[in-house]
């Protein structure tokens, strides 16, 4: 699981950073929340990208969803005594899909509560609890060197 973590992480960073980097080189600070919409050409790299995030959101989505898809199904058939089948499972998912797409159209405003709630709630989980759960399943000396790289990780 480890060795994962940390490839998982290298591809991401590879992956990000330089688009990072050379976004700020060519627009500086005048970047559109959506970076898509500050590009003005050449179609075919709009449409590259734009195709590449629509790859992107539908494999994260189904990651961060599936909880949720399994949360809902467990309560419809031991709460509610529904048969399990690939028809609850299709009716489920796609009825929450359209929930969440729903929400999503009708607020104006929902890319800065996405911003919000992704540093509320997924900053720690990232962060926070990794440098934690390390501290509690390796017990570091008190004071040593990795107690407090750990320690004021979690402090940022």
């Amino acid at each position: 699981m480890w060795k994962g973590v940390v490839v998982a992480y290298i591809v991401v960073a590879l992956c990000y950073f330089p688009v990072a980097l050379v976004g700020y080189w060519m627009f500086g600070n005048s970047v559109d929340d959506n970076i898509l919409e500050t590009l003005e050409k050449p179609a075919w790299l709009i449409a590259t990208a734009n195709m590449f995030v629509v790859i992107h959101v539908i494999g994260s989505y189904q990651i961060y969803a599936m909880p949720v898809f399994d949360m809902m199904e467990t309560v419809l058939v031991k709460k509610m005594n529904f048969r399990p089948s690939w028809y609850l499972r299709f009716v489920v998912r796609n009825f929450y899909v359209a929930a969440t797409m729903f929400v999503g159209m009708t607020f104006p405003f929902f890319g800065g509560l996405l911003a919000f709630f992704g540093g509320f709630a997924f900053a720690p989980t990232t962060y926070f609890l990794p440098c934690v759960m390390w501290l509690a399943i390796y017990k570091p000396r008190r004071y040593s060197l990795s107690w407090w790289t750990n320690w004021v990780s979690t402090s940022n």
